[in-house]
This record gives structure tokens, C-alpha cells and sequence, in this order.
């Protein structure tokens, strides 16, 4: 039961990551008010990381700020690393 919990929490954590640079990009085309920035790097922090860059990749978005092509993928990374541990802690 709670690793079912778990895994829905970050499948859409990631697909809130994926989605959110899917729709910033979908703004910026149509010159409309954006998403803040720092609301895209909380979410690829708070466990969206894989989501979030695998929509950057998709959506050709955010890849010329050297911010974004620093910080998401070392979110993805920190956040395969806290999944390993708490699905580790889940499951033993």
C-alpha cells in the first residue's frame, strides 16, 4: 500500500515537471505571462527532476540557460538518489 503511494507520488511529481516546461514553452510561443522560473526548479527539486528534464529535452526548452542545463539535471540526479533510498527504506 505504501509503496503504491510512492510510486503515484513520483510518477506525478514527473509528469507535473514534464508538463510544466511543456506549458512555460507553449507561453513564451504565444508572448504571454510565464511560469516563474524558480517554480520550475522547485518542482525538479521536490522530486519532478526526471520529468523536468526529459520536457526540457522534448520541448527544446530552457536548454541555452546554463542555469537549467546545470540545476535540472543535477535535480534528476538527486532525485534518483532519494528514490533509491526511500524506495530501499520502503521495502527492507
Amino acid at each position: 500500500m505504501l509503496i503504491g503511494i510512492y510510486l503515484g507520488a513520483l510518477l506525478l511529481l514527473n509528469l507535473l515537471g514534464y508538463a510544466s516546461m511543456g506549458h512555460d514553452k507553449r507561453l513564451a510561443r504565444r508572448g504571454r505571462r510565464r511560469v516563474p522560473e524558480q517554480r520550475l526548479f522547485l518542482i525538479a527539486f521536490l522530486g519532478g527532476g526526471i520529468g523536468s528534464w526529459f520536457g526540457m529535452r522534448q520541448f527544446r526548452h530552457k536548454t541555452k540557460h546554463a542555469s537549467f542545463r546545470l540545476l535540472v539535471p543535477l535535480a534528476a540526479l538527486v532525485n534518483l538518489a532519494v528514490y533509491g533510498w526511500l524506495g530501499r527504506m520502503l521495502l527492507f
